[in-house]
């Protein structure tokens, strides 16, 4: 064993005591789980610091999100005047999150700075509200988003209610680097600090605020029939609340939750993989709109940013892809805006590179240029920010990544589950009010556009040995192939240099013959190799 990994080890087994379940885990490692635990600290960047559950450097713990919060306030007193140096806190169902956004709170008020945390757990969306709403220099969710059980995490987010992006990233990081995780952190006892007024909970009238400024995304008419059958699972998350309130409060009142999935809970007991994007997790959900012959199924992930959507077609349920999804709110919302005359001036799809080109000739035939951005939704978010700087915030129509990620406002600045359950609704209203199905709508899109067939693939590398693996894959991709799958390689893109004005990215993308295309890339917040196919054809077949 490498022996700076074994005087780490030796450390924790003396210092972490401030959470018990730390040093029995710590002394029943072997050596394998003390080396994987200790080899690297936990990764920090643009989606800020995810992992799993447990001791050790390359884990989330108490000590781990303390020093990421020690890192954050250094970086926030130094870049912050005083009026500003507040941040806003959120945290969702997982296990540990309250834990850690305290701990998180806990440490900002001890340097100085204001702590408001939520009462009660709340999806990413209304913390990007927060810190717009209350003025703050930052923000902190708690959350591993659509991760497995046993995995959480922590996302930082700017003045603007944004995912941090590359220059801020680094710029924390370098702060994190400096604290050592045990001498260098600051903490407040939470009740003095709370007594003290330097941490503080968050009012209701900020969650009263949000749900107005999603409300207001509505396109419409009041008088069309709202009448459908809606089954909705939070996937044992935060969405519980904001969706079925937003929707009962729009004239949806026939919307029925998956009882097992209602409440929060970090376990996911019938969903071990809490991800709308996958089959598996909607198995409950699709049994639930078979047995009340339900309009639409929709699932928002644990922390309430994507969206998954099934339609009824024939006698059966078709899952829509994020793409699909994107594609067809992203008609509805230009077409209503057209019709009522509400169209920008210089209007704007912004959406990310591995999203389908689809979208891109949607947006054209309304008038809207395309600005494609690198995977992430805080590209999209820093887009919108940019926007409002030049004071042309209103340019923007609609936001969405293939990750089931949508936003059709400027009120926040992440992708919003809510806002989209809203969208999907009153899209599917407006057709079904015209004897038009989603499922034939998408069609008449294909037909129209031509037919893309987008796929994700996901290769898991775990442990040290993964992380090299996958460093060794990225490698061999980048060697200059002639051919992919029998199809000649039109164009070869790579983003590490920086492309199209993008920072950047461990992306590499090939343009083959006959409209496909090919990205891979490794996942900022898993360790996985993601691989985007993209064909487009004449018909499906």
């Amino acid at each position: 064993m490498d022996l700076k990994i074994k005087e780490q080890y030796d450390l924790w087994l003396k210092k972490a005591v401030a959470d018990p379940d730390l040093i029995p885990e710590l002394v029943s490692m072997d050596e394998e789980k003390i080396i994987d635990a200790f080899y690297r600290d936990l990764e920090f960047g643009t989606g800020g610091l995810r992992g799993e559950l447990g001791a050790g450097t390359n884990r989330v713990n108490v000590y781990t999100i303390a020093k990421v919060s020690q890192g954050f306030a250094n970086y926030i007193l130094k870049h912050y005047p005083l009026a500003k140096r507040k941040v806003a806190i959120s945290y969702d169902s997982r296990i540990k999150s309250l834990l850690f956004a305290k701990i998180s709170a806990q440490v900002f008020a001890a340097n100085g700075l204001v702590a408001n945390l939520y009462k009660t757990l709340m999806p990413t969306p209304a913390l990007s509200f927060a810190v717009r709403y209350l003025n703050c220099a930052g923000g902190v969710m708690i959350t591993a988003s659509h991760n497995p059980a046993q995995y959480n995490g922590y996302k930082a987010y700017d003045h603007y209610g944004c995912q941090i992006t590359n220059e801020m990233a680094e710029g924390i990081f370098k702060e994190i680097q400096k604290v050592d995780i045990f001498s260098d952190v600051k903490v407040l006892g939470f009740e003095e600090a709370m007594e003290k007024g330097s941490i503080n909970y968050i009012d209701d009238e900020v969650f009263q605020a949000y749900l107005k400024e999603v409300k207001k995304q509505s396109l419409l008419d009041t008088k069309i029939n709202k009448n459908i059958r809606i089954i909705y699972s939070p996937l044992n998350g935060t969405g519980l609340v904001p969706v079925t309130r937003v929707l009962e409060e729009c004239g949806y009142k026939q919307v029925i939750v998956v009882k097992e999935q209602a409440e929060p809970d970090g376990h996911f007991p019938t969903c071990p993989y809490p991800n709308p994007e996958i089959k598996e997790a909607l198995e409950l959900g699709l049994e639930y709109a078979k047995k009340y012959q339900a309009d639409l199924l929709l699932a928002s992930d644990p922390d309430g940013d994507r969206l998954g959507v099934a339609i009824k077609e024939k006698d059966n349920y078709r899952l829509l892809s994020g793409n699909e999804s994107g594609i067809l709110l992203l008609d509805y919302i230009c077409h209503q805006r057209s019709k009522q005359n509400k169209m920008p001036k210089d209007p704007l799809l912004i959406k990310t590179i591995v999203s389908s080109d689809m979208a891109e000739e949607v947006a054209a035939t309304y008038g809207l240029k395309t600005i494609n951005v690198l995977t992430g939704f805080k590209y999209i978010g820093d887009q919108i920010n940019r926007l409002e700087a030049k004071k042309k915030e209103d340019s923007f129509v609609f936001g969405f990544e293939e990750s089931y990620g949508y936003l059709s406002g400027t009120y926040v600045r992440d992708k919003d589950a809510v806002n989209a359950a809203l969208l999907v609704c009153e899209m599917f209203c407006y057709y079904h009010n015209q004897g038009i199905s989603l499922a034939s709508k998408i069609e008449d899109l294909y037909r129209k556009y031509g037919y893309y067939l987008n796929t994700v693939h996901s290769y898991e590398f775990i442990g040290f040995s993964g992380f090299k693996k996958m460093q060794e894959v990225m490698l061999y991709f980048r060697k200059g192939l002639k051919e992919i799958g029998g199809k000649a390689i039109e164009k070869y893109l790579d983003y590490l240099q920086g492309l199209d004005g993008l920072p950047p990215a461990d992306v590499v993308k090939y343009q083959l013959v006959g409209d496909c295309s090919i990205i891979i890339r490794p996942s900022g917040t898993e360790p996985k190799l993601k691989v985007y196919i993209s064909i487009k054809a004449q018909d499906k077949e």
